[in-house]
């Protein structure tokens, strides 16, 4: 008989349960584990604001407003809107400052100060643009609804007449004859000397540009004094347009030549060197690849001289005088400006003559944003793009050129080269 097996009590307990699985161990990089199925991915925000840059940029503002309003009311015996503005303005980047620094380190503090301040100046000039035009259009609104006032001058208008008699004809005209006149003097010269100085350097364009350089800063008053002093006094003209138009060059052409100059030097020189390597001469190069390559800078030293030089009065006021009649010749006789204009009736006691200040210097910044709309359009296109009317050119100066090949090869001899005519 086979005798029964002995049982213990380790054999009687129950099988070890199952280690539970380990979690994988998690990436060593920062970027996110791409899932399996592609429709659970989550959309990646690739803007540079937070919501907590914008709730710190609302705390900050609110706070530094109250604490203003503590210190102008309760405080303090500050009073005044502007002081007003300054101290809150200052509060705030502080308290801006010390929102940021509670959650960001030392260089995220400074970049996010730097912003923020650079972001504030902005939206400063921005505002006292905004003020600037809108208190010039409200001042000015009531002429500027008359239609005397652009087809009439003040022959017939006194200081105690309507704003339906009078006009600024005689200033519109007077304005856009003498800026004509200044453009047409300083955009060759000026861009010639910016040619010569960037193309040809050497001793005597440094003295150029030195002259230059110091005439940027030459007040206005001075321009005037010079022109009245050679012009008027030394050659015996009478005061007219075309003086005030020479007085206006002298200021607008500095302007220009220094930043035509700067746009000139910033051309690549590989440009001229591939020029000049398939034979050009430096002439050509300068025609053909430097002025085109550049002449969307080109003309934004010209936007800038004439910004300079289609405000001024004083240079006006003395060598083109004052007159209240349309004098259309710029060569004879006295002519006015929209800024003498502007200048001359404000100084006036009278509302109405101070009303038509204003309309005149509204219309004033309407011809300005003309003037440099129309230079846009010209010059603003990059170097190589082609306007329809310049592509309608090409395209018949291409069917010329292939018409007279078909009869040069016609008649037994070679074609020439598309540039020998």
């Amino acid at each position: 008989m086979t005798p029964r097996p002995t049982a213990y009590a380790g054999d009687l307990a129950a099988p070890p349960s199952p280690e539970p699985p380990t979690a994988p161990p998690r990436p060593a990089t920062t970027i996110p584990v791409r899932p399996d199925h592609p429709g659970a991915e989550r959309r990646r925000t690739t803007s540079t604001v937070r919501r907590t840059d914008v709730f710190a940029v609302l705390g900050a503002a609110v706070a530094a407003v109250c604490l203003t309003a503590l210190l102008f009311t309760a405080l303090t015996p500050f009073d005044g809107a502007l002081g007003f503005l300054v101290v809150a303005y200052l509060l705030f980047l502080a308290c801006y400052l010390v929102l940021v620094r509670l959650d960001e380190a030392g260089p995220v503090v400074r970049d996010r100060f730097a912003g923020v301040l650079v972001h504030s100046l902005a939206v400063t000039m921005l505002v006292a643009l905004v003020v600037v035009i809108g208190f010039t259009l409200f001042r000015g609104r009531e002429p500027l609804a008359w239609a005397n006032f652009y087809t009439q001058d003040m022959r017939s208008a006194g200081p105690l007449d309507p704003l339906g008699v009078g006009g600024i004809r005689h200033a519109i005209i007077g304005t856009l004859e003498q800026i004509g006149i200044a453009l047409a003097i300083t955009i060759p010269l000026g861009l010639l000397c910016a040619v010569f100085l960037s193309e040809l350097p050497g001793a005597f364009s440094r003295f150029v540009r030195i002259v230059v350089e110091a005439m940027t800063a030459l007040p206005s008053i001075v321009a005037g004094l010079f022109i009245y002093a050679t012009v008027i006094l030394a050659l015996g003209r009478q005061k007219s347009g075309f003086a005030a138009a020479l007085a206006l060059s002298v200021m607008m052409l500095p302007i220009i030549i220094r930043a035509a100059d700067v746009v000139l030097r910033l051309v690549p020189g590989t440009l001229r060197e591939a020029s000049l390597a398939l034979g050009a001469s430096q002439w050509r190069t300068i025609w053909h690849v430097v002025l085109p390559t550049a002449r969307s800078g080109a003309m934004t030293a010209i936007i800038l001289g004439t910004a300079r030089g289609i405000g001024e009065t004083s240079p006006v006021l003395l060598t083109a005088g004052f007159t209240q009649f349309t004098n259309a010749n710029p060569f004879q006789a006295n002519q006015v400006s929209l800024p003498l204009f502007v200048f001359d009736s404000i100084r006036r006691p009278d509302a109405t003559m101070v009303a038509r200040g204003f309309g005149a210097a509204a219309v004033l910044m309407a011809l300005v944003l003309l003037l440099f709309v129309l230079a846009r359009l010209l010059g603003g296109r990059a170097p190589g793009q082609l306007s329809r009317a310049q592509r309608r050119r090409r395209a018949l100066a291409s069917r010329r050129d292939a018409m007279r090949f078909a009869r040069r090869a016609a008649a037994g001899s070679p074609p020439d080269h598309p540039n020998q005519r």
